[in-house]
């Protein structure tokens, strides 16, 4: 169904339906990404993709539609904005029907359902879309197996719920991460409420629950902390002037070391024309805390028992993680192309706030040590191992 001759063929002749819809233009937005997350949780269990004809009428006329590039842009960024979660896998194309422009977005089933837009789960019931009972999003979850999963969505044998912080659980991630008409509608066991949002798998904690709001993630995955020394050198060998080891759950260790960073860069005063004051710190601290926070992420956490480390010499910032990169990512597409080694703990600090949207991080740290005057970072990639390293500002 993906060849450009299958998509003309079914926007010819294909009513709309469980995998088919049709959208005059791209200004019913919300629209559209209910039918990706619809498409995308596949109730009827079809295993084909769906696809969303935009430039056609509900009747199958041509809207007039200009397809531009940044329409088509437009349309692929909805995977990574971080408003429908788990990421969609989609693809985005132009075609041409009998002279009427049309962008189309082909959506494929996501393995890890259920799938949410803004917190709600959509599913596809003939032609429309419509919010998941209860039951279906248990349907949806039950589909998931152990097997095929990644490490953070592995169960952990022998963790239980006790195991688990379920207090800050049901405080502050659940209202986070559910809208609230449903949340407060909400009836289900915490059984149910973990399988839902996906820290449960088989019935038990998997390693992303440990991380993110697990009572001792470090029991269960040694590695997940983080080395931080402050070096009064430019190497390894010359004093150390600060060193702490940050350890308990991702979004714990992602806030301590923004209080680090704080506490250790130097702002400078400069005088400007008009005896005008600029404060100018000799690192961005955006620029480190984005850096960082992908290392938390993107890091190798089911074969290395290495920590994150992060060593602050006079003259550099060096961050490197277990890992090298993952999937699709290359060192040519590097920054433009992103895949996810732990997608659940990619997708809960999304949810936390510690992500603005995905794929953006090495973007955002690039503009805030150009706009700060330093040096762009320096990215070394090796099979077990991946470093940045950040230069302070001349």
């Amino acid at each position: 169904m993906c060849t450009d001759e299958e998509l003309i063929e079914l926007a010819r002749s294909a009513p709309e339906g469980v995998g088919v819809e049709r959208k005059p233009s791209f200004s019913d937005r919300s629209g559209i990404r209910r039918t990706i997350c619809a498409f995308s949780n596949d109730l009827e269990k079809r295993g084909r993709p769906g696809v969303i004809f935009v430039g056609l009428n509900d009747d199958g006329s041509c809207a007039g539609l200009q397809v531009t590039d940044k329409l088509l842009r437009d349309l692929a960024s909805i995977r990574d904005e971080g408003s429908i979660l788990p990421l969609p896998s989609l693809e985005v194309r132009r075609l041409e029907l009998d002279g009427c422009e049309l962008a189309v977005i082909v959506v494929f089933p996501n393995p890890n359902p259920p799938v949410r837009y803004q917190g709600r789960v959509w599913v596809r019931v003939g032609s429309t879309n419509r919010q998941a009972t209860p039951e279906e999003e248990r349907r949806l979850a039950e589909r998931r197996r152990a097997g095929d999963l990644p490490f953070d969505m592995r169960p952990i044998p022998d963790a239980t719920l006790e195991d688990l912080d379920l207090v800050w659980f049901k405080s502050v991630y659940l209202p986070s991460a559910i809208a609230p008409g449903i949340l407060e509608a909400n009836e289900r066991s915490i059984n149910d409420q973990l399988l839902a949002l996906r820290f449960s798998t088989s019935g038990r904690p998997n390693y992303a629950s440990a991380l993110i709001m697990g009572k001792d993630p470090q029991r269960w995955v040694p590695g997940a902390y983080v080395q931080f020394l402050r070096i009064e050198g430019t190497d390894l060998g010359d004093p150390v002037k600060d060193a702490k080891e940050l350890t308990g759950t991702l979004p714990e260790i992602a806030s301590e070391l923004d209080e680090l960073f704080k506490i250790h860069i130097q702002v400078a005063v400069e005088i400007a024309s008009g005896s005008h004051e600029r404060r100018v710190p000799d690192y961005p601290l955006d620029a480190l805390r984005q850096l960082a926070r992908n290392a938390l992420i993107h890091r190798d956490y089911e074969i290395s028992r290495a920590p994150v480390r992060i060593n602050w010499f006079q003259d550099r910032v060096e961050i490197a993680n277990p890992g090298g990169l993952y999937g699709q990512v290359t060192p040519d597409n590097f920054g433009r192309v992103t895949d996810y080694r732990n997608p659940q703990i990619a997708e809960a600090m999304k949810v936390l706030g510690f992500v603005q949207r995905f794929g953006y991080g090495v973007h955002l740290a690039r503009r805030a040590l150009e706009k700060n005057g330093n040096p762009p970072p320096d990215f070394a990639f090796e099979t077990t191992q991946f470093l940045v390293t950040v230069r302070g500002r001349s």
